[in-house]
């Protein structure tokens, strides 16, 4: 299929807007935004625009957004090098992934330097249609608990620090959006305070807090938990952990690895029927693995075993993951109650709420970007659209 126009009319098929589920529908895409949608006897003039009739039992999704991912496809935002952003923003549509954090790791600071100084110029000269959006950076760690370290270099492991936070933000040209941090830590709660102030999110994660402790980093502004369940205290009947906080604290919006490895299937429906859909963001956490065979690979200069699904260290630790998010939107329909509808919000919605990208991400919904994607009967990604073109196509596997 070669679409070429600016201006495109998608047909036929289910539509979820941002309020409505509409039954052979269409959506008007010109000029990068959504401009027009409705049912097809409510279609107008179609003069200027390329038609592309699509099966009435497909659906047509917002383009998912994903905080948290390391790399994809032999690339990672470590390597700190245009060329291996350039391969993630291409590789990603693939998945329904029209928006991204470009997530660092624990290092030693000169090599975090270099990568999110070399995001933030990447940002700020990206060219947008027919690539996903890099929306920011996610600094996951240095800031963490070596207690929780998980794939986490603990050599490299720092007390929250905000001078050199504020050095960082100004090296990534302000495109920090989101940290990820241990509150109990020395410094903790004060750098919770200033991310907060500074419309930068402070999450919850790689962290030994008790409940009392995450109480008071939500009290500092802390908002969001960093893979949930993964590299926290847990829930205990005499202790209420990180888990705990994150299933009675409404304020805390929780990632979720939901790939079956990472957490186990009913572990996954338990927090959905605690945190409800408008309370979970769907994440990947992958490495440059994914899209790749089974082999060995670096995440954080340490060598990293994929095999049958799963990426280990040595002793045996995930290290990230490989799953796609569309991948994810399959499961958690699979494994929980839920309808395509909440996988969207937890998908799309509700991370484009948190960055407070709402305005122009997250929906379907006139003047927003058309960052689209259409999913076929088998919940398979199909066709992803960045900003008004065409980044993927299943049939040609473009």
């Amino acid at each position: 299929m070669d679409v070429k126009s600016t201006s495109i009319l998608l047909k036929g098929m289910r539509v979820y807007t941002d309020n409505h589920v509409i039954e052979n529908g269409f959506i008007k895409m010109k000029d990068q935004k959504i401009t027009e949608f409705g049912t097809a006897d409510q279609l107008g003039d179609v003069e200027g625009f390329e038609v592309i009739e699509v099966p009435s039992h497909f659906n047509v999704v917002p383009g998912f957004i994903d905080v948290h991912i390391h790399g994809v496809n032999g690339a990672d935002t470590m390597d700190a090098t245009k060329e291996a952003l350039d391969t993630m923003v291409t590789a990603l549509p693939k998945e329904g992934t029209t928006g991204f954090l470009a997530t660092t790791i624990t290092q030693e600071a000169k090599q975090i330097e270099l990568a999110i100084k070399n995001a933030g110029e990447y940002i700020e000269n990206q060219s947008l249609q027919g690539k996903a959006e890099i929306l920011g950076i996610h600094l996951e760690g240095p800031f963490v608990n070596s207690k929780k370290a998980g794939a986490q270099p603990i050599q490299y492991i720092i007390d929250p620090d905000l001078e050199l936070f504020k050095r960082w933000q100004a090296l990534a040209k302000g495109t920090i959006k989101l940290v990820t941090l241990a509150p109990e830590q020395p410094g903790g709660l004060e750098m919770v305070r200033y991310l907060r102030e500074n419309g930068v999110i402070p999450s919850i994660g790689h962290t030994d807090a008790t409940f009392e402790q995450v109480n008071e980093a939500i009290e500092a502004g802390a908002n969001h938990v960093t893979h949930l369940y993964n590299q926290m205290r847990g829930l205990h009947h005499r202790e209420p952990g990180v888990v705990g906080a994150a299933f009675l604290r409404d304020e805390l919006k929780a990632e979720m690895i939901v790939d079956g490895v990472h957490i186990h299937p009913e572990m996954v429906n338990l927090a959905y029927k605690q945190k409800k859909s408008e309370g979970i963001i769907l994440i990947t956490d992958s490495m440059r693995a994914k899209c790749l065979k089974n082999g060995k690979y670096d995440l954080g200069g340490q060598e990293v075993t994929v095999r049958n699904g799963k990426a280990v260290l040595e002793d045996g630790t995930l290290a990230g993951s490989i799953l796609k998010l569309g991948n994810a939107v399959k499961n958690i329909l699979s494994f929980t109650s839920c309808t395509l509808k909440e996988a969207i919000e937890m998908a799309s919605v509700n991370p484009a709420k948190q960055l407070k990208l709402y305005d122009r991400k997250g929906s379907i919904s006139i003047g927003k970007d058309a960052d689209i994607v259409i999913l076929d009967d088998q919940m398979d990604v199909f066709m992803t659209f960045c900003r008004g073109e065409l980044a993927f196509h299943q049939e040609e596997g473009l």
